[in-house]
């Protein structure tokens, strides 16, 4: 019998050591269930601003679409500026050198002009000497 009550004693021992156990492994249980659940939230918290960010992320790569479109469009009003102003350049230098031509051709006529004066000048001189001329004998 004594050794029916050892048993029973470790059996009751046994129990309570399994209950102790039990609560524990409850408590544990608990304890994790709960640090999930946070977690969870945690999780749900950093996908909400996951989707922040990639909307902002959306908005400003297309505000950098239509920064470069726009940078795009100066750059080729610059080179058709440019072009236009090299353009000008060139028909001023043209015009330039029409101007020197015309420079030259007025000053030679105005040199052959101012010998034809002096020849027309010696010339009614030289009629008027010999109407003179005339006259007198």
């Amino acid at each position: 019998m004594e050794a029916i009550k050892k048993k029973m004693q470790m059996l009751k021992l046994d129990k309570e050591n399994a209950i102790d156990r039990a609560e524990q492994a409850e408590g544990d249980k608990k304890g994790a269930e709960d640090k999930c659940k946070q977690l969870e939230e945690e999780l749900l918290g950093l996908q909400k601003k996951l989707k922040g960010v990639e909307d902002e992320l959306d908005k400003y790569s297309e505000s950098l679409k239509d920064a470069q479109e726009k940078l795009e469009q100066a750059e080729k009003k610059a080179t058709d500026a440019e072009a236009e102003v090299a353009s000008l350049n060139r028909r001023i230098q043209l015009v330039e050198e029409e101007l020197d031509r015309a420079q030259e051709r007025l000053a030679t006529a105005l040199q052959k002009l101012e010998e034809a004066e002096k020849a027309a000048d010696e010339s009614k001189s030289n009629d008027l000497v010999s109407r003179f001329y005339n006259i007198i004998f």
